[in-house]
């Protein structure tokens, strides 16, 4: 299967040169695209001049994760789109084997592994969702529970499938995107793989940063955006949805002194009106993550 490696990008030339070294390293068959959101930082002349066996796609702006990835993906034509972070390394063998589960005609997904720096512990094997629609790291908190689908981050997908769901939706800046598409693939029928040797080494956070003012901003309106899309404020998980909502916004307005998270999902919620109402496939959600779970989750960062 023929493999394109898809890699935003944003004011990070030394780390895109990192992650571009060990993908070179990687003898994995594919072509690398990486899309440059107006960096102005070097970024572009770092990758003409030091890696010209990559495709260079430049945006006239910051046009976010999700606008960013759907503009690669355009410029290629592999059978597997690969999406790897700027700020992820990934180890050699990692194409082939994020790629190998798309032989299996059912799928459509597959997740790879990350690991933290400097312990090799498990950062993220996919993402799980609970009964709410809040995403977690899976497997970051002990043994991988349910895989709902792969993180952006280090992710394959099947071209095909990709496109006959329209990709990422570009109403999400950052954050959520690979959430959504997951669930619009799975309600399309198809099924989310894991790849264990498809491993990774991710800094986290570093383009928005970690815990920063746009990161909560972010992603609190790509979690106004699914509450709205899939429904979930008139189903049963309402209870579950709100209260742990509660939590991330109280913590916002307790540590950080600042609404912004709960203006933020309200500005989702607006924008989720364009699409209506998309159903919510039963087998994504993982019922065990209960309150307790979810709190313990929040509490080391997800």
């Amino acid at each position: 299967m023929t493999a394109d490696v898809v890699i935003p990008t944003w004011r990070a030339r030394d780390m895109l040169e990192r992650c571009l070294l060990a993908l070179r390293a990687d003898p994995s068959p594919k072509r690398v695209i990486v899309v440059d959101n107006a960096s102005a930082d070097g970024t572009a002349e770092l990758v003409r001049d030091a890696f010209p066996e990559v495709t260079l796609v430049e945006l006239d702006e910051n046009a976010g994760f999700g606008r960013a990835v759907n503009a690669g993906v355009r410029a290629g034509d592999g059978e597997a789109i690969v999406l790897v972070n700027n700020d992820v390394q990934v180890e050699p063998g990692f194409v082939d084997a994020i790629a190998g589960p798309l032989a299996r005609p059912s799928v459509a997904m597959v997740a790879g592994l990350t690991t933290i720096p400097g312990s090799g512990d498990v950062d993220a094997f996919g993402i799980e969702l609970d009964r709410g629609l809040a995403a977690y790291n899976r497997g970051r908190h002990g043994p991988p529970g349910r895989l709902a689908m792969p993180s952006g981050g280090a992710a394959a997908y099947r071209r095909s499938a990709w496109e006959a769901v329209g990709g990422f939706d570009e109403a999400l800046f950052a954050y959520g995107e690979d959430v959504d598409l997951g669930l619009r693939l799975r309600a399309a029928g198809w099924v989310a793989a894991e790849a264990p040797e498809a491993r990774g080494v991710h800094v986290g956070g570093a383009t928005a940063g970690v815990d920063s003012p746009r990161q909560r901003e972010l992603a609190g309106f790509a979690r106004g955006f699914l509450l709205r899309r899939y429904g979930i404020l008139r189903s049963r998980a309402a209870p579950h949805a709100l209260a742990v909502d509660a939590l991330v916004v109280a913590w916002g307005l307790l540590r950080h002194r600042t609404p912004a998270p709960l203006r933020a999902r309200v500005r989702g919620w607006r924008a989720a009106a364009h699409g209506g109402r998309q159903p919510l496939p039963a087998e994504a959600v993982d019922p065990a993550i209960g309150i307790g779970a979810a709190v313990r989750r929040l509490r080391v960062g997800r």
